[in-house]
């Protein structure tokens, strides 16, 4: 069996080579480049991302990664998000009183969490809902964090589904200083808040499980 095929996308945010080795290591053939036609033809497209939600999205629209990640969706083909690669999937992002427009691909806000210290980092378990898939087998294990924001509330599960024959998304939590969204399953859109690539064991498992979906 052949493996995998997956770009990560290399548009200048993210910790992009321990991205790659870690999903090397789980058995994909990775590349990282910024080549849309490489990263719309991919059987997976991981989007990394540290720093700001601004800084990020002007990078991602720079490369036309706003343009990939939409279309590969529309063709129910599978994209993960990671750390701020994760927050940009949603409407917006608000720092420092600027508010500024994500991909918009599921509607809320991220905004800075409500805790005594921030950033929040370090180790944290999480609370996985049934019938996940990324964290088959790991839903008891702790994640590695680092960040400020993150969005607190997911209004989309809120939402009954136009059709009744679709599942709401899975959505994992986490904790601190209140409950904010650690990691989305949606269809072919997943993402996490955490980074796997820094997460040990547990981290290995889960890219290992979204890289056996692409099979």
């Amino acid at each position: 069996m052949s493996q995998p095929r997956v770009v990560v996308l290399d548009y200048g945010f993210g910790n992009v080579r321990s991205a790659v080795r870690a999903l090397e290591r789980v058995g994909a053939q990775v590349e990282l480049t910024a080549d849309k036609r490489a990263a719309q033809e991919a059987d997976g497209l991981v989007v990394p991302g540290v720093g700001a939600f601004a800084a990020v999205m002007a990078g991602l629209r720079q490369v036309g990664g706003d343009q990939v990640v939409d279309r590969r969706l529309a063709g129910g083909r599978p994209v993960l998000g990671i750390c701020v690669g994760m927050q940009v999937l949603f409407a917006e992002g608000v720092e420092h009183g600027v508010r500024t427009e994500g991909l918009g691909e599921w509607p809320g806000v991220v905004d800075r969490l409500q805790a005594d210290v921030v950033p929040h980092m370090g180790w944290a378990t999480v609370e996985a809902p049934h019938g996940t898939v990324l964290f088959d087998g790991i839903g008891d294990q702790r994640f590695y964090f680092v960040h400020s924001y993150a969005a607190r509330t997911f209004p989309l599960n809120d939402q009954a589904p136009a059709d009744p024959r679709l599942t709401p998304p899975r959505v994992t939590w986490a904790d601190h200083g209140g409950r904010f969204v650690a990691a989305v399953e949606n269809g072919a859109l997943a993402a996490t808040q955490f980074h796997p690539e820094k997460s040990g064991d547990a981290g290995a498992q889960l890219l290992r499980n979204w890289v056996g979906t692409l099979r």
